[in-house]
């Protein structure tokens, strides 16, 4: 009888225990990637290695062909040169998840820092003559509080007609050939590897890894990678681009991704 008891406690329990576990919002999954970003000091400094090797490929240029060349560093700006890590965190903090009215909440206090070592490169190569350009899928209502805060960090060329937003495509193709149009563009910064090229646009996995293999030789000379784990079109990938899958099935295509011994 009493075994008997107990299991009927449990199998009243259960619905309870799963819809507890069903409420835990997906963001705390990323409480690790945003702790790292936030407290390691190793992520800082891959992001001054990235700068770094940056700086050095900017050396290498010709003085003659920056005094006679149109030149221009193309970056993209969230979690390139500006640190929104704080907005995760908030939401982690309050149990929610991400929305576009959440994101525009943190956008508007223009609040975000500098990843480490962004601002330093921008302004010297700013001081070789390159022109900077910032392309971003931050939306156009953004424009005003992003400018305020990119000059509250001294970024160079702060200004619209250096900033190429979101406006009818996601694809950052046309506007980076708008400013190639122009410019001669010696270097991309990005944190998404469809930052550089379509290569990388709406791509599983394998064929993300290929397209990275096929281009080696840039990363690190014209392509400069800052890391991001907390969000991106890696993620996407996983998900395999569709990101309204519910936690569970999101759960299960993590752990299928595992590949253990």
């Amino acid at each position: 009888m009493k075994t008997f008891f107990i299991c009927m406690i449990g199998v009243l329990l259960a619905p309870l225990t799963q819809a507890q576990e069903a409420t835990i919002p997906a963001s705390s999954v990323k409480a690790y990637p945003v702790l790292f970003q936030q407290t390691a000091a190793e992520y800082r400094a891959l992001c001054y290695q990235a700068f770094n090797m940056a700086a050095l490929r900017l050396q290498e240029i010709p003085r003659r062909k920056l005094r006679k060349s149109k030149l221009a560093i193309i970056t993209d700006l969230d979690e390139t040169i500006l640190d929104n890590s704080y907005s995760e965190a908030q939401l982690i903090k309050e149990g929610k998840e991400y929305s576009s009215q959440a994101w525009k909440q943190w956008t508007d206090r223009a609040a975000a820092t500098a990843v480490p070592g962004a601002v330093e490169f921008l302004q010297a190569a700013k001081q070789k003559g390159i022109s900077i350009f910032y392309i971003s899928n931050r939306d156009t209502t953004e424009i005003n509080s992003t400018l305020l805060n990119l000059r509250k960090l001294q970024l160079p060329d702060a200004d619209t007609s250096h900033m190429l937003f979101l406006r009818n495509t996601s694809s950052k193709e046309v506007r980076r050939q708008q400013v190639m149009e122009q410019y001669e563009v010696v270097m991309l910064l990005g944190d998404n590897l469809t930052d550089f090229t379509t290569a990388f646009e709406v791509k599983g996995i394998g064929a993300r890894n290929q397209a990275t293999d096929a281009v080696k030789e840039e990363w690190g000379r014209r392509f400069i990678v800052l890391p991001n784990a907390i969000y991106g079109e890696w993620e996407k990938a996983m998900y395999d681009y569709d990101m309204r899958r519910t936690p569970a099935d999101k759960e299960a295509l993590r752990k299928s991704h595992l590949t253990g011994y």
